[in-house]
């Protein structure tokens, strides 16, 4: 496993050779649950048609969709922060290739943002939750290119449907997330 803390040499190293997508998700969800599954069978079929499936390193989702990317032979990349790992004792997952490490979560979550070819939403508490919100205000006002955008489950599909239906979602928002149901929506939303 490579790591580095310099994003920037980071970046000029590896998003000119692949496309990458950022995907976000639990910690929480454990082997053997249906999300942490469908994120491997996720993670396999991204690697399989040539994306770097980048997430925050960890475990749960980001631990399934690395494992299912390496099973497939993928680049695999966990962006982890101090915050995180210091705070809990906790270390990045096994199936990483590279690590970019950052002292706080902002920083963290705008790189995942920005260096990045998609967006994938899996099952996920208020942290994915504020992934997802922050990710999609920085597409709406131009902060980051608008891109593929995909949230998977029955939970991003009511939260974000009743956000669209709202009379509080100003202009702008409309359309740029598509929602996914099973593991194969996924790729035919990416493409």
């Amino acid at each position: 496993m490579v790591c580095y803390t310099d994003a920037q040499y980071w970046k000029a190293k590896t998003t000119e050779t692949m496309k990458t997508i950022t995907v976000y998700g639990s910690s929480q969800v454990r082997p053997q649950q249906p999300e942490y599954e469908d994120a491997i069978t996720i993670g396999r079929a991204l690697a399989q048609v040539g994306y770097a499936v980048m997430s925050g390193g960890y475990y749960g989702i980001m631990e399934a969709i690395s494992k299912g990317a390496k099973l497939a032979g993928g680049h695999v990349i966990g962006v982890t922060t101090d915050q995180i790992g210091l705070q809990f004792n906790i270390k990045p997952n096994c199936y990483l290739d590279e690590v970019v490490n950052f002292a706080d979560l902002r920083d963290r979550l705008l790189y995942m943002a920005e260096n990045t070819d998609a967006y994938l939403a899996m099952p996920g508490g208020i942290g994915t939750l504020h992934e997802i919100a922050e990710t999609w205000e920085l597409m709406r006002i131009g902060g980051v290119p608008r891109r593929p955008f995909v949230c998977y489950g029955d939970l991003w599909t009511k939260v974000i449907g009743e956000l669209e239906n709202s009379a509080y979602l100003g202009d702008g928002y409309h359309g740029m997330i598509k929602f996914a149901q099973r593991p194969d929506d996924v790729l035919r939303m990416l493409a």
